[in-house]
Formats: C-alpha cells, structure tokens, sequence
C-alpha cells in the first residue's frame, strides 16, 4: 500500500519491524544451538588451560610437573566434552528443531574445539616437548588447523549420501592428534603420525554418522576416555597404563576405520559388477 501523503510504501516496513520485534536473538538461539555454543566455550577453556598450565610454566622455568600434566588432561576433558556438545546438538537438532544459524554455529564451533584446540596443543608440545623442534611443530599444527578448515568447509558444499561422513570427522580428528601427543612418540613418529591423521580429514574415505547404538557407542568411549585422563592427572596407581591405553585405541581406530570403508567400497564395486555381469547375461539370447 502507498501512504497518500508520501506516496511512499509503509506497510512492508512496518511488517519488516513487527517481524523483527516478534523474534528477538534470544528466542532465534534453539536448544541445539545453546549446546553448540558450549562446544565452542569448552574449545577456547582447552586453549587457556594449555596455556597457563603448561606453556607459562615452561616459558617461565617452572619444573611444576604435575600442573602440567593436570593442565594437558583438564585440556583434553575439555575437547572431549566439547565433543559431547557437538554429538549432542545434532540428535537435539533432529528431535526438536534448530536456527536457521544452526549449521554456521556448529562448523565455527567445531573449528574452535576441534581445529584450533589441538593445532594449539601439537605446537605447545613442540615447545615443551625435550626432542621436539618448535619450527616443526608449528608447521604440523598448521598442518592440522588447514586440514579442519578445509574438512568443514567440503562439509558444507558437498552432499554426501545420508549416514555418512567424508572423510575423518573433525571430532575424531582431533581426539586422535592429542592421543598421539599425549602417546608420547619420539618426534618423527609423532610428527608424521600427526599428518597422517591431517590426511584422513580432508581425504574421501567415509566415516558413519554417529547415530543410533553408534553415538551412545562413541559417547561411552569419550566418558572411559575422561576417566582414563583423570586417572592420569591425579596420579592413580595404573593411571599412566590406562593413558597410553586410550590413547593407543583412539590411534588404532583411527588407523583401522579406513581399512574398513574401503574393504566396503571395494566389495560394494564388485558386486555391483557382478550384477552388471548377470543382467547382460540375462539379456543375451
């Protein structure tokens, strides 16, 4: 409609305004929305907890061994927790609803908790670690930071069938960085280990999709994975044994899943040929 004094429009503008005013920011921000900016907090506490436990001290020629080693662990508890969020906000998202800033959430989140936070610990332990050189290190972390970008942003662009990932969940990814680190490898092994894992993230093998027994699967691990740290960091009898243990299982999986998605696609592709093969033999004469 036009404004007979104006001749100017004033009806789509006052509709712009009672719009806006119908949905304030508070009431766009959803539940799953709410677990995602967790996700993003328990990233950036990782980052401080490296920082103030373990690089401070190191820089200021503090031998305070415990702190650091219940800094590293109260670090790693927070990726893991944010993990927790970033499982969590999915199921929610698809039970009950999300924002339309749902999906930008979550991927700037991830790029916290998980590319950022462990790119942050590879390069703090190349600093602290006594064969480590800081160049290098820096270069892996940098390595690892890229690979999360460019794994989320594939993520949004490319349309995967339903159920699965392509390539090495960032999630994941980073859990088995700080394993590898937390391992502790002499430096090359660790150094390459590190990369391969930066690989499996922007490569296309597929991963499932946490879902179903899968997601309580993975959320049973990630509590046994923060009772092993905190076993370690307050120096229970065994507690060092039952670190190196997660950490070897979290390599190990990483390492085994790929074998196992491409033994799948390799016998998908040949029964696919197979079947090929028997309706051209059913059409001949």
């Amino acid at each position: 409609m036009i404004d007979p004094d104006t001749q100017a429009g004033w009806v789509a503008e006052a509709e712009a305004e009672d719009d806006t005013e119908e949905m304030p920011l508070s009431l766009r921000l959803s539940i799953a929305d709410t677990l995602t900016l967790g996700n993003a907090t328990c990233g950036f506490m990782a980052v401080y907890f490296t920082t103030t436990g373990i690089l401070i001290p190191h820089l200021t020629g503090s031998n305070e061994s415990g702190m650091a080693r219940n800094s590293a662990a109260t670090a790693v508890i927070l990726m893991l927790l944010a993990a927790i969020f970033d499982l969590c906000d999915g199921l929610v998202a698809r039970k009950l609803r999300s924002s339309p800033m749902g999906a930008e959430l979550d991927n700037l989140s991830d790029l916290i908790s998980f590319g950022l936070a462990p790119a942050y610990f590879v390069l703090v332990y190349g600093m602290v670690a006594d064969d480590a050189q800081q160049k290098v290190s820096a270069v892996a972390a940098i390595v690892v930071l890229l690979a999360v970008v460019l794994r989320l942003a594939r993520f949004s662009c490319v349309t995967m069938k339903d159920g699965m990932f392509q390539g090495m969940p960032s999630p994941f990814g980073a859990l088995t960085v700080v394993s590898i680190v937390l391992l502790e490898l002499p430096f090359i092994p660790t150094l390459l280990a590190i990369i391969g894992t930066a690989w499996l993230m922007v490569s296309r093998v597929e991963y499932p999709k946490p879902r179903g027994v899968l997601a309580v699967a993975m959320l049973g691990w990630i509590v046994a994975a923060m009772g092993m740290l905190a076993a370690w960091a307050f120096d229970a009898p065994g507690g060092q044994v039952l670190l190196q243990t997660g950490c070897a299982l979290q390599i190990v999986m990483a390492a085994t899943i790929p074998l196992f998605a491409t033994a799948r696609r390799v016998n998908t592709f040949r029964d696919n040929r197979r079947e090929n093969r028997e309706a051209r033999a059913a059409q001949l004469p």
